[in-house]
């Protein structure tokens, strides 16, 4: 989802007193992928979006792939970040994975084979909990930005299955951190990752909202909470 459509309600909740910037993936930057796609192209794009924002150093939020560059950025721009948020990140690594975590990474391999047309149905699927039904589509035909999504999440997943995340590095991240975990979402893979992040960094807070999940996220549904709880974290960073 486009970043305005996806944070809007949580910065209007936030109000005018923070300077919110809500920013799309690189990989959706144009109608195709970029050539030679990688993690670096979303660190570099988060530096780009802060220089032009005027930030030096900033509070750093981010959902899906977006939590996944929030967490390879703050390994190598650490000095720049006052916290970070990450909702319910796609990839946090591929060292110290639990057996759940590999069987879901298998069974993502072979989704990325699926036509276009079975693979987001798929994909959908694999991130939510046993049991839970799948959003539907909302009426009427796709909005044009969906076009460019099944090429984008092959990229995305191709980058990840090979990018390598330093967690000694974030082993030495003392800014405090924040994981917020939807209780319907997929606990094999992102439980299982809410608590490898809980025994990487020193300052963690995970909060868990119960009836959310990766596809109808906190900062969309309940942004009133998401965003109280980002003022404290910010707070403590601050303080």
């Amino acid at each position: 989802m486009p970043a305005d459509l996806a944070y809007g309600p949580l910065i209007a909740v936030l109000g005018d007193d923070v300077i919110a910037v809500a920013k799309d993936l690189e990989v959706y930057s144009g109608p195709e992928p970029p050539a030679g796609y990688t993690l670096d192209h979303e660190v570099a794009g988060v530096l780009r979006t802060a220089q032009e924002a005027g930030f030096d150093r900033f509070h750093l939020v981010g959902y899906s792939a977006g939590g996944a560059a929030s967490l390879a950025f703050a390994v190598r721009h650490p000095e720049r970040l006052r916290s970070l948020a990450m909702l319910e990140p796609a990839w946090m690594g591929r060292d110290e994975l639990s057996a759940e975590e590999e069987d879901v990474w298998r069974q993502l391999d072979r989704i990325a084979a699926l036509p276009p047309a079975e693979l987001m149905p798929a994909f959908v699927a694999i991130q939510i909990a046993p049991g839970i039904t799948p959003p539907p589509p909302p009426p009427g035909p796709p909005p044009p930005w969906m076009a460019t999504r099944p090429a984008g999440l092959n990229a995305v997943m191709a980058t990840l299955r090979s990018a390598t995340l330093d967690i000694g590095a974030l082993r030495a991240f003392k800014q405090p951190v924040y994981f917020a975990l939807g209780g319907r979402s997929n606990p094999d893979y992102f439980a299982r990752m809410a608590e490898r992040a809980g025994a990487i960094f020193p300052d963690f807070t995970l909060e868990v909202f119960d009836e959310r999940h990766h596809f109808d996220p906190p900062h969309r549904i309940e942004p009133e909470r998401v965003a109280r709880a980002l003022r404290d974290l910010w707070e403590r960073a601050e303080g």
